[in-house]
């Protein structure tokens, strides 16, 4: 980790000294290993494993899926039905790839609010943020194309309606939806293109996790004080940290176990729960179902999609402003993806000079309505876009918008945060002292 003193690997016999100069693969293993860690992490810093194993997991369960799968019309939803019933254990890994999503988005949400709450997105991490941010993208991007896959009446019709969206963009739409598709409609070309995009995009998100852990292993991870780990000299930058291994790999694996107890029973208790019943009716491009919905995760930005239609004032001024070319549909497009894009400009948007959430008084009642409002736009989501819920909708997708460019540059300037620790050492022990530990701990260096 540039810039914190600590011990690098130095080969001992022969074959390591050989190996390391010719690929220092050794070398770069016990540096991420060994390297130094703040040593006040709290339980909020074990979503990285688990997003980790997530990733793993889709990517082995979805080539073996793959193996059985037809990317035809015809056949698809067949093949589908097929590796549940005949394909030996396929009902369990076809269980654990769709569950697997699931757990997949919940760890990046809770990465994600963890960010937000601590300033992980502060000076020096702004790349890192922007770049975990694009896998969030990916991450969506793939969900939508693997949930059309086993072309039920919701992958078809969700399909339908979102790559609709894209003929509302001025000029291009027709043709961008028309490339997209393959042809004018959901059809066959746009399986083959969704199954393949499917394929593919989980690998080039593996990639950018490699640049993502490599992003902060230089920049060194934050710590729930936002305090930056000394870097005087090894023996200081000792005292705030402790190696990665053994200490965070056997608590972060102790979290991934409890969280993988929770997720194997809902595999095998209740699989369909966070599914949609009408995926198990085939496609039918004759036959609308009453309420179209998409996975749960995409639930937040879908309600602020629908929230601003042809009545909403700033859609009319949009609109009028522009000569008609900003219409009601796709303002809302506009909106979903610029509530994504808001969250990526955040470490700009915040203009105040303390990096942690728990030194901000006035921030935590603002980001803790952040949350709430998260899930109340999950919820409305879900409901039909009539009577009150888009009213609702409206008002959670503002107040999303108005956190991120209102409030947090606004706190910056009028909040009066609580004086911080001076290092991360002090903030360990205070916290051992508040829960009754009296014997003090020496830290190791790493090559101890």
């Amino acid at each position: 980790m540039a810039g914190i003193p600590h011990d690098h690997y130095e080969p001992q016999s022969s074959g390591e000294k050989w190996l390391h100069r010719r690929l220092p693969i050794v070398g770069l293993l016990y540096d991420t290993l060994m390297i130094p860690t703040p040593k006040n992490l709290n339980w909020m810093w074990i979503w990285g494993i688990v997003l980790t194993f997530c990733l793993a997991l889709q990517i082995v369960t979805g080539i073996v899926l793959v193996m059985h799968y037809t990317p035809d019309t015809s056949l698809a939803f067949a093949s589908v039905e097929h590796i549940m019933r005949d394909v030996n254990g396929g009902y369990m890994l076809r269980y654990l790839h769709m569950n697997g999503a699931s757990l997949f988005f919940i760890a990046v949400y809770a990465h994600i609010f963890r960010g937000l709450y601590y300033g992980s997105y502060k000076e020096p991490r702004e790349v890192t943020w922007i770049i975990g941010i694009l896998i969030y993208v990916l991450m969506m991007g793939t969900a939508f194309m693997g949930y059309v896959l086993p072309w039920g009446q919701m992958s078809f019709w969700g399909a339908t309606v979102i790559t609709g969206l894209f003929g509302a963009i001025p000029f291009v739409g027709d043709t961008l939806q028309t490339w997209l598709l393959g042809g004018p409609a959901v059809d066959n070309y746009t399986l083959t293109r969704f199954f393949s995009l499917h394929y593919l995009l989980p690998f080039l998100i593996a990639g950018l996790v490699i640049v993502h852990i490599w992003a902060f292993h230089t920049t060194g991870n934050n710590n729930p004080t936002g305090v930056e780990v000394r870097r005087g000299s090894k023996e200081e930058a000792a005292k705030d940290t402790l190696p990665f291994w053994p200490y965070y790999v056997i608590k972060d694996l102790f979290a991934l176990a409890v969280i993988l107890a929770v997720f194997f029973a809902i595999v095998g208790f209740m699989p369909n729960y966070l599914g949609h019943p009408d995926n198990y009716i085939e496609a039918n491009p004759l036959v609308t179902p009453a309420h179209i919905v998409p996975e749960w995760y995409f639930l937040p930005f879908y309600a602020i999609l629908r929230a601003f239609d042809g009545e909403v004032w700033v859609v009319i001024a949009a609109n009028w402003i522009t000569g008609g070319i900003i219409d009601a549909k796709f303002f809302g497009v506009l909106a979903m993806f610029g509530a994504i894009a808001v969250m990526a400009l955040a470490p700009w948007l915040d203009t105040s000079s303390v990096r942690s959430g728990r030194y901000r008084p006035m921030f935590k009642w603002w980001f803790w309505l952040l949350v709430v409002d998260f899930f109340v736009l999950m919820w409305v989501g879900a409901m039909p876009a009539e009577g009150i819920y888009p009213y609702i909708a409206l008002l959670g997708s503002a107040y999303w918008f108005a956190y991120f460019l209102v409030i947090l540059p606004l706190l910056g300037v009028i909040e009066k945060p609580l004086p911080q620790p001076e290092t991360i050492e002090a903030d360990f022990e205070a916290h051992k002292s508040k829960t009754g530990g009296t014997k003090t701990v020496v830290s190791p260096t790493p090559a101890e």
